[in-house]
């Protein structure tokens, strides 16, 4: 390899790293904020509270997917490319369409959870007991949108550094505004606080997005058709793959509630909210940046493959240390982020921690079909994988309760990580480098090791066994990181 290739690869690993440095500091103030949202509702409102929280954002989820013509990802990709082309005009003519379309999108979101809100009510906790919890649920719908409408405009130029200020003001807005509303008014506090919350971030990331200056332009309604009508074709692919996630999330909450009850709804949130928010939060700093970068190199076969290829090594490595450390620690993880009345989730979260890792490259050959707008194959794609998962889900909880929910998260990934392999190499020759192959394997097995650790092992010796452990996959992480990025020299640099 030349000297000019190896300097445009380090270039990119440090644009993938600087993102994630980026939102992995805004992911840890975000996991922070939740952290304390999350203890004041496990100490005062108990595993119920946290169930019926979990059944009132979920519902209101399901109706956001089905009418938010998933416009938070589709318009990235298109302000993302004309970005790529340096088109201004371009740029502003997507963001004068977006802005329209979200409010449309809101309005509509609104109206139907408020018309609906004694079905829903009826649906999600068997009575009309909560119509009117609904119904002033709805304006969030309309809130959540527009904010999701101003991010787009932030994550499609790569203004990392608004999104980052905007993510983690509303989220230390959110704990202001929820805490005081849990303490005086405990489970009625709920839906103000969800409602208070949704405001306050809309008002902080329109206030960030006002900062980025764009190109004044007028948009006629013809020109908005025109413009829309790509928008929506993908959106609305992404909008029922939404429905297809959420509704297989409600499906099973509904199944655990009708068998196990309102508590196991509870533990099962929790559990969840772990395992995806906290230890995933690598996915969600990576992804802010990445899809937007992936979009802007999509037709190029080879650039999107390497790049593919960097963000799933940068992925395992920065993932790996943090499951190992959470398998061996995770009954502290548990009570300190919740309390002692959650530990019967410790098993489930076993087995889901395992799947991460599985889940890592998946998550990142999986946004070649975004960025490349095939929007049926990524529909069929999503349908198959979705389908599989609830059927685990439900075989996984009827015969393992908690368990198997955590045992079918880890088969279902595996099988998602084969499935869009398969697509992207039969359809784009997408194939995973040697590199990473080699640090997957390597860190799977310290993983599964910590796994079989604390699965059959008890205290202290799951902790003198398990740190070394631990103490390798850093040690690996840190030795291929900075082969990739020059490490070493970045910290001493930081410390000058």
């Amino acid at each position: 390899m030349d000297k000019d290739n190896i300097h445009k690869e380090s270039k990119s690993y440090r644009q993938i790293m600087k993102a994630t440095s980026i939102f992995g500091g805004v992911q840890v103030f975000n996991i922070i904020i939740s952290i304390a949202r999350t203890k004041v509702i496990a100490l005062l409102l108990g595993p119920a509270g946290m169930g019926i929280a979990g059944l009132l954002t979920s519902t209101t989820g399901l109706i956001t997917a089905l009418t938010n013509f998933g416009l938070g990802t589709s318009a990235v990709k298109d302000i993302a490319a004309a970005h790529e082309g340096q088109d201004d005009a371009r740029i502003a003519k997507i963001v004068v369409v977006v802005r329209r379309l979200v409010w449309l999108t809101g309005l509509l979101g609104a109206i139907v959870t408020f018309a609906f809100a004694p079905l829903l009510s009826e649906l999600s906790f068997g009575d009309k007991g909560y119509t009117l919890a609904f119904m002033w649920l709805s304006v969030t719908l309309l809130f959540n949108q527009l904010t999701s409408g101003q991010n787009v405009l932030l994550q499609g130029l790569r203004k990392l550094n608004h999104l980052a200020k905007a993510n983690m003001t509303g989220s230390f807005i959110g704990l202001l505004v929820s805490v005081p509303l849990y303490y005086y008014y405990r489970i009625d506090g709920i839906v103000p606080a969800l409602i208070l919350t949704a405001l306050a971030i809309l008002v902080v990331v329109r206030y960030y997005s006002n900062k980025v200056k764009i190109q004044k332009i007028e948009v006629s309604l013809a020109e908005t058709k025109v413009v829309g009508k790509g928008i929506m074709v993908m959106g609305l692919m992404l909008s029922i793959s939404g429905i297809m996630v959420v509704g297989e999330s409600y499906l099973v909450r509904i199944f655990i509630s009708s068998r196990g009850g309102i508590e196991e709804v509870g533990l099962y949130n929790a559990g969840f909210a772990i395992i995806t928010t906290y230890v995933g939060l690598v996915f969600t700093a990576m992804g802010t940046d990445y899809f937007p970068r992936l979009s802007g190199v999509a037709h190029d076969i080879t650039k999107s493959t390497l790049l593919i290829n960097q963000q799933s090594e940068i992925a395992v490595l920065i993932l790996a240390p943090i499951l190992s450390a959470f398998l061996i620690f995770i009954d502290w993880v548990v009570i300190l982020l919740y309390s002692i009345e959650f530990i019967a989730v410790n098993a489930m979260l076993y087995w889901a921690a395992l799947g991460m890792l599985f889940k890592a490259p998946s998550w990142a050959i999986g946004f070649i079909l975004i960025a490349k707008g095939a929007s049926k194959l990524f529909l069929w794609s999503e349908l198959f994988s979705i389908i599989n998962l609830l059927i685990l889900n439900l075989l996984g909880y009827y015969y393992f309760g908690l368990t198997g929910l955590g045992l079918s998260f880890m088969i279902a990934y595996i099988l998602y990580l084969i499935q869009m392999y398969l697509i992207a190499k039969i359809k784009y020759g997408f194939s995973f480098k040697h590199d990473f192959l080699k640090i997957f394997v390597f860190q799977f097995i310290l993983a599964f090791c910590c796994f079989m650790v604390i699965k059959f092992g008890k205290a202290p010796w799951t902790y003198i066994i398990g740190t070394p452990l631990i103490a390798i996959s850093v040690w690996h992480s840190f030795k291929e990181l900075d082969s990739r990025i020059g490490l070493k020299n970045l910290i001493e640099n930081l410390r000058k």
